[in-house]
């Protein structure tokens, strides 16, 4: 959590977004509960305490519904008991679309996501 006197430095806008997810690394596969989801990466809750190896890239897959899902492949930025954070490494262009329509409905404006949008591609 920032201090309420230190301004929030993310190029980013995370919404809060509580859904059941899956990530996995290979044959692996942990259920999650995204907590919150943004362009850049994603916070993620387990039922245990995530002990895994931070070097490995995973892939979070989040249903949206029967017809739409994203899919971002994620490295561990940072690890406290039973949540971790993700940094997104890559996106495919249609989760981008599905993550870009949700983060907009979440935000309600879209001057915040094409902001988001343009740090996105500055980033990558």
């Amino acid at each position: 959590m920032q201090p309420q006197n230190e301004p929030d430095n993310r190029n980013f806008h995370r919404i809060l977004y509580k859904a059941d997810a899956i990530l996995s690394c290979g044959e692996k596969t942990w259920p999650c509960e995204v907590a919150d989801l943004s362009l850049h990466g994603c916070l993620l809750h387990f039922e245990l305490p995530w002990s895994e190896d931070q070097e490995n890239i995973y892939t979070l897959t989040l249903h949206l519904s029967e017809l739409s899902q994203i899919t971002m492949e994620l490295s561990v930025a940072h690890v406290i008991a039973n949540t971790a954070g993700f940094k997104c490494e890559h996106i495919d262009i249609d989760s981008v679309s599905e993550l870009r329509r949700l983060v907009e409905l979440n935000l309600g404006d879209s001057n915040l996501l094409k902001r988001d949008l343009l740090a996105l591609t500055m980033t990558h």
